[in-house]
Formats: structure tokens, sequence, C-alpha cells
């Protein structure tokens, strides 16, 4: 739980590199909490209107947080927009989040992982 909270304390950090462990632990705790809102929206009969609260809070730290990780791959954040091209983008994108990161230190700052160690 503590990665996800990590993450929305540094809503707006687009600097540094993030493990893959802090990307895909935010994405397991914020992929339920999506389905139990749309659950909660459609009990209310206000679909989407909860959701998409939800979805624009969380839309910097998400970003924030993916832009780091693409850090940690030695890539800019600019890659990101891979996900915008039709079908494939996606998966593209989810193939990035997945590497591993460069080892040592590099352009974007020291390792994540050599930090914690």
């Amino acid at each position: 739980m503590h990665y996800y909270v990590d993450v929305i304390k540094r809503y707006a950090d687009f600097s540094g590199r993030a493990r893959r462990q802090e990307y895909w632990m935010f994405v397991l705790v914020s992929l339920p909490i999506m389905v139990v809102l749309i659950a909660i929206d459609f009990m209310l009969g206000s679909y989407p209107v909860i959701f998409w609260i939800y979805n624009i809070a969380v839309f910097l730290p998400t970003l924030g947080l993916s832009v780091r990780r693409l850090h940690d791959t030695g890539r800019s954040g600019w890659w990101y927009l891979v996900g915008l091209i039709p079908f494939v983008g996606w998966i593209g994108l989810i193939v990035l989040m997945a590497i591993e990161g460069d080892a040592g230190p590099n352009g974007y700052g020291p390792s994540p992982k050599q930090l914690q160690a």
C-alpha cells in the first residue's frame, strides 16, 4: 500500500527513476479501486461520474510514475506516447514498463535498486 501512497505524494514529479515494483504495485492497487468505483457508480446510477473523478485525480501521479519508469529503462518520458499508436501502442507500452531498468546510473539518475539496497 505504501507504493500507492508514495506515488500520490510525488504526484507531479517527472524526474528521477521508478522501479518496476513501484510501477506494478501502483497498478495492482489502482485497478481494484477502479473496479469498485465502477460498481458503486452502477449501483448509484451515476456511471461514469465517480470513476472519472478518480481517473482525473490520479492522472498526474500515474503520468509522473510512468515517465519515471521509462527513465529507469534509459528512455525519455516522450516514449509514453507510444501508447497512442492504434492497436499495438498499449502492448508496446506494457512491454516498456515490464522490462528491467538500467543496472547502474543513467542520464536520469542513480539506480533506484541500488538506493534501496
